[in-house]
């Protein structure tokens, strides 16, 4: 890792771009902080004129917040070390506090309304742009507190985001990267270089990387388990004070998602476990090797064929592969990369993985990475800018109110990319070492995205359902609990090493309770939406686009069928174990 100010201006994002200079956020953090006040619409939120001028008082301060929330975010993961950076998250965060307290009596006080009236509300085109916040407020009656207790939950924000926080300090400021020798060179296992070193050919270097890399987590378990369990208390805090079943229940209305989807993905998942448990087989008898290791599940099952490409490389092939959506998705793909919307080495402090931000005010959404030259990192790349296309168009169609879609479908841009950056490179090799490549990593996607996500789902689940229950939760019942889901949805054909149990307690993801299910269901719904566009064409893309640009407009189930895909129903689940079940026997037949 090399120090930020080694890296070339072409491969650093512009937070410039958002403030050009310190002073111009602080000009506007000290405009925001003046503009707080919103009493003088308590009490007066009965009528459409009123409701319409708190509304757009609310977005208008909140596209502010926003900038200044996004640039001080960007900054603290450029070095997680730096102190001022930090400060300068921990003033927007209470910022943010502020900012929810003053509108906490919003909520009670329009909940507090008949349901009649609402509806008129909704109804009404001079609140268009909210009709859907306030289906939501409808819908969220049952479990909106008073004024004053609203606003007593709203000024402990800072305390209840505590445990993310302490968790990505312990997890990228402070975690011990140990060092492994690898072919005679001292290497540092950051979260970078382990993703690189498990797919060592070298199985010693994989087992040596493995055993080192979580012997950092178990030597922090404690603090870690009690910060994991702290998170799920709030959780359950959080689901009771508002009168829901579960946190699970809570999570899934709060997404307004269906619980059918939940069940239909578990149940899809568990239909498929048979063919997940065949495809380990075959993994072990393709690595010839007597007892298969967790440490073996990344690496290639095709030697010499990963594509070591540079990241210029790399966008051109993504480019390439992404032509399907269109010139001018391209053309937006070339804006991303001259226009330094993306961030593209790892350096000293910053923070692992890599993602994309994006807020309605800012000239164009960003990317991190941390990229390597490694087939993997070509599709990372692929799948932060589906994020940020989505961001693109979203915000470029819809108004600040509709412009943020859920969670929910936050994964589904991003993984059509990568489906269809396969289905090009499959498309265009007749190289069968190549070939019997990429139907692996295709292979390993679902295995990672589909199957994976869904037994972290099932962890996150189980562990609230206990501690919902009155069982405590500890260290030992969590370690537990995970290396017996392993061991369901790897099956009998792999060894679930020790270290293995330790595994849920390096997940940032979990922090954000039940969003990791989101993934599973995400590339389900990719597979349905890239297949359609290869199969219909421009019919089908014109259908993709309008779920790009549809924002936060609808219920996440809905904006789905605007693209072709109903996951109310289970075809689009088992479609996607067909397609995982199609690429196992292609690669079992090339391997005759």
């Amino acid at each position: 890792m090399k120090p930020r100010n080694e890296v070339p201006a072409n491969l650093k994002w512009r937070t410039e771009d958002i403030f050009a200079t310190q002073q111009a956020w602080e000009d506007m953090y000290e405009d925001v902080s003046k503009r707080l006040d919103f009493s003088r619409f308590e009490g007066k939120l009965n009528t459409v004129e009123n409701v319409k001028a708190c509304f757009d008082a609310l977005y208008d301060v909140m596209g502010d917040f926003e900038l200044l929330s996004v640039y001080a975010h960007m900054l603290h993961d450029e070095d997680t070390r730096k102190s001022e950076n930090n400060a300068l998250q921990a003033r927007v965060s209470a910022l943010g506090v502020r900012f929810s307290s003053s509108i906490a009596f919003m909520t009670p006080e329009l909940t507090s309304l008949d349901e009649k009236t609402l509806k008129q509300f909704q109804a009404d085109p001079a609140l268009a742009d909210y009709d859907y916040e306030l289906e939501g407020i409808i819908k969220e009656k049952p479990h909106v507190l008073g004024k004053e207790a609203e606003a007593v939950l709203a000024m402990g924000g800072q305390v209840f985001g505590s445990f993310s926080n302490i968790f990505g300090m312990i997890n990228n400021a402070d975690l011990p990267f140990p060092e492994i020798t690898v072919r005679g060179k001292k290497v540092k296992v950051s979260h970078g270089m382990y993703g690189v070193l498990m797919q060592d050919p070298d199985r010693n270097v994989r087992k040596k990387t493995f055993k080192a890399f979580y012997s950092a987590f178990i030597g922090l378990i404690n603090t870690i388990s009690q910060t994991y369990i702290s998170h799920v208390n709030k959780d359950i805090y959080f689901a009771r004070v508002r009168k829901y079943e579960s946190c699970l229940a809570k999570a899934l209305e709060g997404e307004d998602v269906n619980p059918k989807v939940y069940d239909n993905l578990i149940k899809s998942v568990h239909r498929g476990l048979k063919t997940m448990h065949k495809y380990v087989s075959v993994r072990k008898k393709a690595l010839g090797v007597s007892r298969l290791h967790m440490y073996d599940v990344y690496t290639s099952l095709v030697e010499d064929a990963d594509l070591k490409l540079d990241y210029e490389e790399a966008f051109e092939l993504v480019k390439k592969g992404l032509a399907p959506l269109g010139e001018e998705y391209g053309k937006l793909l070339q804006r991303a990369h001259d226009e330094g919307w993306i961030d593209v080495e790892e350096t000293e402090g910053k923070r692992s993985g890599a993602y994309s931000i994006s807020v309605h005010r800012a000239p164009h959404p960003y990317v991190l990475l941390n990229y390597q030259p490694t087939t993997n990192n070509i599709f990372t790349l692929a799948h932060e800018l589906g994020h940020a296309m989505h961001s693109y168009h979203s915000n470029k169609s819809q108004p600040i109110s509709k412009s943020g879609y859920r969670i929910f479908v936050a994964e589904v841009a991003s993984t059509v990319n990568e489906v269809l950056l396969l289905k090009y490179l499959l498309a265009n090799t007749e190289d069968v070492k190549l070939k019997k490549y990429l139907l692996n990593y295709y292979m390993d996607m679902i295995k990672g995205t589909l199957f994976r996500q869904t037994m972290f789902a099932e962890f996150e689940a189980i562990a609230h359902a206990q501690a919902e229950s009155g069982k405590p939760l500890t260290k030992d019942s969590l370690n537990e609990t995970y290396i017996g889901l392993n061991r369901k949805y790897f099956g009998r054909s792999m060894y679930s090493d020790p270290e293995i149990a330790y595994e849920w307690a390096r997940i940032p993801h979990f922090y954000r309770s039940f969003y990791v299910y989101k993934y599973a269901t995400g590339i389900t719904s990719a597979i349905s939406i890239a297949e359609r566009i290869y199969k219909e064409g421009k019919p089908a893309v014109e259908d993709y686009f309008k779920f790009l640009s549809s924002g936060g407009s609808a219920s996440p189930i809905e904006l789905l069928k605007l693209a072709g895909v109903d996951l109310t129903k289970k075809d689009a689940f088992d479609a996607a174990m067909d397609s995982f079940e199609d690429a196992l026997n292609q690669f079992v037949e090339l391997s005759k």
